[in-house]
């Protein structure tokens, strides 16, 4: 029974993966990922620490597959593009040139559904990595921008109409007793201004 309890921590690491592979390192350093307790490796993932520096969701993503042609396969849009390798077919150790951001989880799984994990850390990444959630800052002036535009369009066609309205009424001849005419203007009998207020 004490030989099944020590051997324990070591058949539940080997099922699913070993969590207690830690790496650090600084942007521009090159580290290798590897497979620790998985046989045939199929694929790799990636969960971010910190997504909002990538401009990503949480969560896993893809970065690797195996191929059979003993290519590996790069997804197409993948936050590690130009600076992850393969140093084998089988896909069993990757080297990573860091960047800032790159903390986080990765993950190798296998046929069998097991898993591999080493958990990385970007010195600095916290101080690079803003908090998760919109600020403010980031909120307000892509709302309040087009609504002042639209704003001061709708000013400046209100003042042109009143403008335009007010040349073509004081452009009648001097007149009296006013009545309304269709285009809003007041129409007076035409008449012939005192002595005093011709020009």
């Amino acid at each position: 029974m004490a030989l099944v309890l020590s051997l324990l921590p070591l058949l539940l690491s080997r099922a699913q993966g070993d969590p207690g592979v830690f790496l650090d390192g600084r942007p521009g350093d090159r580290v290798n990922l590897s497979c620790v307790g998985v046989s045939h490796p199929t694929r790799w993932a990636w969960a971010p620490s910190f997504p909002t520096c990538k401009g990503l969701s949480k969560g896993r993503r893809p970065i690797l597959w195996a191929s059979s042609s003993g290519t590996p396969t790069v997804p197409p849009v993948q936050p590690f593009a130009g600076r992850l390798r393969a140093l084998d077919p089988g896909i069993r150790r990757l080297e990573l040139l860091l960047s800032a951001g790159d903390s986080g989880t990765f993950i190798c799984k296998g046929h069998h559904g097991n898993e591999s994990r080493m958990v990385l850390h970007v010195l600095g990444d916290r101080a690079y990595c803003r908090a998760p959630g919109p600020s403010r800052e980031s909120v307000y002036p892509p709302l309040l921008i087009p609504l002042l535009g639209a704003g001061l369009l709708l000013g400046l066609g209100v003042l042109g109409v009143v403008w335009w309205q007010r040349r073509a009424c004081s452009m009648q001849t001097w007149i009296i007793w006013p009545s309304e005419d269709p285009a809003g203007c007041l129409q007076w009998p035409l008449v012939i201004p005192p002595p005093s207020m011709r020009l």
